[in-house]
């Protein structure tokens, strides 16, 4: 196999897999910002102490501020749609990752997990992976998805005649704190003590690191993943009880995080699963999409997405011209905005580019294709890595391309609340920096602070917090002016 879920992992390599860069921040960052040595000297500096007793000005010092998580906004539509990541205060997730990790509370986890996952019938198919080989543990997450979920998908028209889909309306965004100690401990058990133990460290923790809220937890780092996998996961615990009390037996459900594939051969057992998990969700904070809830009897079609089959009507051959191919691209990104196969076409989009240049081969109407590479990114912000990628190489292939690049970052940086969209800006127009100005944070190099530190006490932890660099210096100098495939493409190893 190459990869292993962390619940495979001992406590150190699980420590360990989790203090890693990739880790902390799944955000996908241009590769001069990194995490690694913050994490790692906070770690140190953190091993045997305690995060109030040891770190925190005063107990209630960190719920009292309403900054201490560092908020980027990625926008959706290019419009007023966007998704919040929050990059958790470094000092807050070390010592969540220290708590989780200590043997024994590893060992209760995996054991809930255990308990969690012991109906066959309802398969979690999202606990965060460990890659095993040159590719990188996203990388194998996503295999691990089209694997696991899609293929089997397929297979399980064998067996039942009908599937239901639908997923949680903002789930992160809804997560109920408490329900994380419901999860680890069991509702009555947790309801009986409320102070003290692993899962009451968890929804305070977060609950201080977001101004006292008892209402959603950041997303933006695997760690944050995994604790939506136990409540989650607990949700599945409860909803096998219940399908056993109500004898409905002749089903499969297939679960990706909050994403929920139902196969049924009566159509009326997957519309009681629907309302039976409906209804335990809503203690927990949860809704189901309503908008996203459809069945089907037509298994095979529906478990694949409707944008992967749109996509395999885009030719690949190179007998197709640059310009219609991209033209075809972006009416795909009209059916289906932010998909992950858009970014899959732009990605093959790109690799053909890139293998014209390498081969001195003209390319034809460059300001036209950056217009609608542009247009795609604009509508379309989830794929700006490999927009600015592309739009790099029609720039560096023109004798003055200080015109339109003034133009394309006009454009893009009209979209409201764009952090993530400047911070790839900034990387496609590395070589022009001088002429630009970028409004997200993290694009002031030189002075990058992130975080609020008023509550933190000691003064080896303050000066690791103040001084140490995310923003990689010799990795940024190394970078050429046109982004390469392999630094957007997490399967270009």
């Amino acid at each position: 196999m190459n990869r292993t879920t962390i619940l495979e992992l001992d406590c150190n390599d699980a420590r360990n897999f989790f203090l890693k860069h990739e880790s902390y921040c799944n955000i996908d960052f241009p590769k001069y910002f990194s995490f690694s040595s913050l994490l790692e000297k906070i770690s140190q500096e953190f091993t045997g102490k305690d995060l109030v007793n040891d770190f925190c000005q005063s107990k209630g010092a960190m719920g009292k501020l309403d900054d201490i998580n560092y908020l980027i906004y990625a926008n959706k539509d290019g419009k007023l749609s966007w998704r919040p990541f929050q990059i958790i205060h470094p000092l807050v997730y070390v010592a969540l990752v220290h708590e989780i990790t200590k043997e024994d509370n590893w060992e209760k986890l995996r054991t809930r997990f255990r308990k969690f996952q012991s109906n066959g019938k309802i398969k979690c198919l999202s606990i965060p992976i460990q890659s095993e080989n040159k590719q990188s543990d996203k990388a194998q997450q996503i295999s691990n998805w089209w694997e696991q979920v899609e293929q089997q998908s397929i297979f399980l028209s064998l067996k039942y005649d009908y599937i239901f889909d639908t997923d949680v309306a903002d789930c992160y965004g809804s997560v109920y704190t408490h329900a994380i100690v419901w999860a680890i401990e069991g509702i009555q058990k947790a309801k009986n003590n409320r102070q003290g133990g692993l899962g009451n460290f968890i929804d305070k923790s977060i609950q201080n690191a977001q101004y006292g809220q008892t209402n959603g937890i950041p997303q933006g780092s695997v760690l944050m993943d995994f604790i939506a996998e136990i409540v989650l996961g607990y949700i599945d615990q409860i909803l096998s009880i219940k399908l056993r009390k109500q004898k409905i037996i002749k089903y499969q459900i297939l679960r990706y995080r909050d994403d929920y594939r139902i196969f049924v051969c009566n159509p009326n057992d997957g519309e009681k699963i629907l309302k039976y998990l409906s209804e335990i969700m809503m203690p927990f904070g949860f809704k189901l999409n309503a908008s996203k809830t459809k069945g089907s009897q037509d298994v095979i079609t529906q478990s694949i997405k409707k944008d992967k089959l749109s996509w395999l009507a885009i030719p690949q051959n190179s007998r197709i011209s640059l310009q219609k191919q991209i033209l075809l691209i972006r009416q795909h990104s009209i059916s289906f905005p932010n998909s992950g196969s858009l970014n899959t076409a732009l990605n093959k989009f790109d690799k053909r580019l890139e293998k014209k240049l390498e081969k001195s081969k003209a390319i034809h109407s460059i300001e036209q294709l950056a217009s609608i590479v542009t247009d795609i990114a604009y509508h379309n912000p989830k794929v700006i890595p490999v927009c600015c990628a592309i739009i790099s190489k029609l720039l560096g292939n023109l004798d003055n391309h200080k015109p339109i690049a003034k133009l394309i970052h006009k454009k893009l940086s009209r979209m409201p609340n764009s952090g993530f969209t400047q911070i790839w800006l900034q990387r496609m127009l590395k070589a022009d920096l001088d002429d630009y100005l970028f409004s997200e944070k993290m694009c002031d190099l030189k002075n990058i602070s992130l975080w609020n530190n008023r509550w933190v006490k000691g003064r080896k932890m303050l000066d690791i917090l103040n001084k140490t660099l995310i923003f990689q210096q010799d990795e940024f100098d190394k970078l050429d002016s046109v982004i390469a495939n392999d630094e957007i493409d997490i399967f270009d190893y």
